[in-house]
């Protein structure tokens, strides 16, 4: 039998890792996050900054040449991928989980009886959130907003070949925004 599994992947600043952790409170189960990085990391043997870092980078892009580092075998990233896909189908096969970010969507679309959500909200809901919640004190906090997404679609495009965002690619896509933290976490929870 499988396991119910609920991923939540989110826009920066959306409030997506606080509603995968209300939600998981919620129906008592585990959830799963920056916990993932330390799995990967004891793993790997790579500093958890480093994996954080190489999380949200595609190889090709500004941090690494991809080309160049394929011509002679894998890259650290991809060798990051394949123990990050094995963590991740294994905490889904063990028990009922709620699991934020790191492609967990398209890692368990076929693995795991799997509830895929995306939590969304406008710039200046998230702009305000991050300057709150987490103390950012850019002059522009739009404009990192921009780029950690750009980073996060880059990274989640070239190892699924999914458009990260794109409604088709979830089972439900929620206005954090527009309906609150709270709200958010009882539709999911309802759906579980």
């Amino acid at each position: 039998m499988k396991n119910r599994v609920i991923t939540i992947s989110r826009e920066f600043g959306s409030g997506g890792r606080t509603i995968g952790k209300k939600t998981a409170e919620k129906l008592g189960i585990p959830c799963y996050d920056n916990e993932l990085i330390g799995q990967i990391a004891a793993q790997s043997g790579f500093n958890e900054n480093y994996i954080k870092d190489a999380g949200e980078y595609a190889p090709g892009g500004r941090r690494s040449s991809a080309l160049w580092n394929r011509a002679f075998g894998p890259t650290n990233e991809d060798y990051l991928w394949k123990i990050q896909y094995k963590i991740i189908t294994d905490l889904a096969e063990k028990e009922p989980c709620v699991i934020v970010g790191r492609c967990a969507d398209y890692i368990l679309r076929d693995t795991a009886d799997c509830l895929k959500v995306f939590i969304h909200a406008d710039m200046k809901f998230r702009a305000e959130r991050i300057v709150k919640v987490y103390g950012e004190r850019e002059s522009s906090p739009e404009q990192r907003l921009r780029d950690k997404d750009k980073r996060r679609a880059a990274y989640h495009r070239f190892y699924t070949d999914m458009k990260w965002g794109h409604a088709q690619n979830y089972d439900i896509t929620l206005n954090s925004g527009t309906l609150g933290i709270n709200r958010c976490v009882d539709i999911i929870a309802s759906l579980y």
